[in-house]
């Protein structure tokens, strides 16, 4: 009889390992189950990257063209503007050397003409006695005064401003132009 409760506690140790077994196995099914539904959506998953990609070096490949372009576009307006510039430059250059004459012409014309004294407003050209030379007869050699002209040719030189004065009044605003084109680049730049 003593063998007999052996062969039982044998058997039912192996009932035990096939209960445990059969659970083990149950969990494992699931778990298989899982990874089957898992491997579903991980292809599904796999396959947008896949399509994503390729999307993406479609849009790579449109980027680089346009950086390309972009490049050849920039290259060429950098182009125009660096000739622009040097051509801005060289007149900027001729128009100093312009305005430098033009000064050099005011500052000559201003130290060549004669001191004026302030005229009065009533009267802004002065009739001055003119001294010519007379008809003299032959073997004399003195001037004479001479006398002032009527009142109607006084009047006409009166209204009629000098050249030079018209040549400084020019030079002047041009000299004042100029200055005021310097004052605006020195403040561009």
């Amino acid at each position: 009889m003593t063998s007999m409760p052996i062969g039982l506690i044998i058997e039912a140790l192996v009932a035990v390992l096939l209960v445990i077994t059969i659970a083990y196995c149950w969990i494992l099914n699931r778990r298989l189950q899982r990874l089957r539904a898992d491997e579903q959506t991980l292809r599904a998953t796999i396959s947008e990257l896949m399509t994503a990609t390729e999307i993406a070096e479609r849009a790579i490949l449109g980027l680089k063209t346009t950086a390309a372009e972009a490049d050849k576009s920039l290259g060429n307006r950098l182009k125009e503007s660096e000739t622009m510039s040097n051509t801005l430059a060289d007149q900027i250059r001729e128009g100093d050397k312009v305005f430098t004459r033009i000064s050099q012409i005011a500052g000559a014309a201003k130290s060549s003409a004669p001191q004026r004294e302030p005229v009065p407003a009533a009267d802004p050209y002065p009739v001055q006695p003119q001294y010519t030379p007379a008809p003299q007869p032959a073997g004399h050699g003195a001037f004479e005064p001479v006398v002032p002209q009527s009142a109607p040719a006084v009047e006409q030189e009166r209204r009629r401003p000098s050249r030079a004065s018209d040549i400084r009044s020019a030079a002047e605003e041009a000299t004042a132009r100029l200055e005021q084109f310097r004052n605006k680049r020195k403040g561009a730049a």
